[in-house]
């Protein structure tokens, strides 16, 4: 099994992860378009729970974006291979934020994955960034 450390777990969850959230936006297309009762569910668009429903997919999609960007920067990165995997780890993790805003539209979860993702590639892109910056130059 590859190592996280590697980047490959990055760009396989983001690109899987995208090609979910994509569908996604297809099932939000259907419910705004054709679903039956799609009418008051346009009207309703921008606020509530189907606001958080656009939040988590364009999260979701830009979030598998940046774990490509991540899975490219990952082994180029100065540093032990520890570390590269904590920063790959943590870009992955940060998928968690636009699950648990499906989590909080879909089943009421509370938003403490959200917060945990949103920290975490945080944290995973500032810890690339300073490991960028001390790399020696070449």
């Amino acid at each position: 099994m590859q190592s996280l450390s590697s980047g490959r777990w990055n760009l396989s969850v983001g690109l899987l992860g995208l090609a979910a959230f994509m569908v996604y936006g297809f099932v939000l297309i259907y419910l705004r378009d054709f679903a039956p009762g799609h009418e008051q569910w346009a009207a309703d668009y921008g606020i509530g729970k189907h606001f958080e429903a656009r939040l988590a997919h364009v999260h979701g999609a830009l979030f598998s974006v940046l774990n490509l960007v991540m899975g490219l920067v990952v082994p180029k990165l100065e540093v032990s291979t520890r570390s590269r995997a904590g920063i790959a780890g943590l870009a992955i993790a940060g998928l968690l934020m636009p699950t648990g805003i499906l989590a909080e539209v879909l089943f009421g979860a509370p938003p403490i994955l959200v917060l945990v993702g949103g920290v975490a590639i945080l944290v995973s892109f500032a810890w690339a960034g300073f490991a960028a910056l001390r790399a020696p130059a070449s």
